[in-house]
């Protein structure tokens, strides 16, 4: 099936590096945004000569523009391939990031920054590791070992493991789960991420906010730990289901406007223009 694959992404805040790219950096250089003047002298470049701020210079003397230049910015994403991920009704949570992966690598290419990869369940997966690079084939190279790998049962316990990698790095960081683990989990990652603008993709199924319909016993296996269990479903539970999951988005939600950031929920299939809006609102 066929989707629009790019969206358009800006951060709001100023990056570091060398590197042309499209970001507002903190880096003097060959830009278009005006700082202030100096002295030839001071800054010997002819080329940024301004004649008419030189003339009307009390002190006669030549004067020089001085720019910032736009700046790139490595972009990560750093994706959950614990066992919840496997879940989905009419297609995997997993599937859907690899979807995703497409459509990242294709406007992170577009926009001329780098694009990398770390994958976390209980420990890091190392198999996953994809180190930054200007590549067009990023995201389906990205995207392809997301359709190979194999959600093992346990923990999300090496997203810290993951995190560290990058830690204290000036980086864009699409930090992907459907973040069932314990908050303290979470926010221990985000703290380590607390250099780098993060966007926490909450993937969650159609069928999870909602208990199956009908009434009776229902069949329960926990799709980290393997445990079975019944549960007898009626109005009650019903209601109750559906009021812890409303308790965990607003509970998620605070943990993540602590921290400065927004999530975006992507139930279903991904939505490149609702990503783009996600990116318009925060500039």
């Amino acid at each position: 099936m066929s989707f629009q694959r790019d969206f358009h992404y800006r951060i709001p805040m100023r990056v570091g590096g060398q590197r042309p790219g499209a970001h507002r950096s903190t880096t003097t250089g060959s830009g278009q945004e005006f700082i202030a003047h100096q002295t030839l002298f001071d800054r010997p470049d002819p080329r940024r000569l301004d004649l008419r701020a030189s003339i009307r210079d009390p002190e006669g003397r030549w004067l020089v523009r001085v720019n910032r230049q736009r700046a790139g910015i490595p972009v990560y994403l750093v994706a959950d391939v614990s066992a919840s991920m496997a879940f989905g009704s009419s297609e995997t949570k997993l599937a859907r990031l690899a979807q995703f992966a497409l459509s990242l690598g294709d406007s992170v290419f577009r926009t001329g920054d780098a694009l990398g990869m770390l994958g976390y369940d209980s420990r890091e997966r190392t198999d996953l590791m994809l180190a930054p690079m200007h590549s067009r084939g990023a995201g389906v190279m990205m995207s392809e070992a997301l359709g190979r790998v194999r959600a093992d049962q346990g923990s999300t316990d090496g997203v810290l493991e993951a995190c560290a990698r990058i830690a204290g790095k000036q980086a864009l960081v699409f930090l992907a789960s459907d973040f069932h683990a314990p908050l303290a989990q979470t926010a221990a990652a985000l703290d380590l991420l607390s250099h780098a603008y993060v966007v926490p993709m909450v993937i969650w199924d159609e069928a999870e906010p909602r208990a199956p319909d009908g009434e009776g016993l229902l069949a329960l296996r926990d799709i980290e730990t393997g445990r079975r269990r019944g549960l007898w479903l009626r109005p009650q539970i019903r209601r109750r289901w559906e009021d812890a999951f409303a308790q965990r988005r607003e509970a998620l939600d605070k943990m993540f406007s602590a921290r400065g950031t927004r999530p975006f929920y992507m139930t279903g299939r991904f939505d490149a223009d609702a990503l783009s809006r996600y990116f318009f609102e925060a500039v």
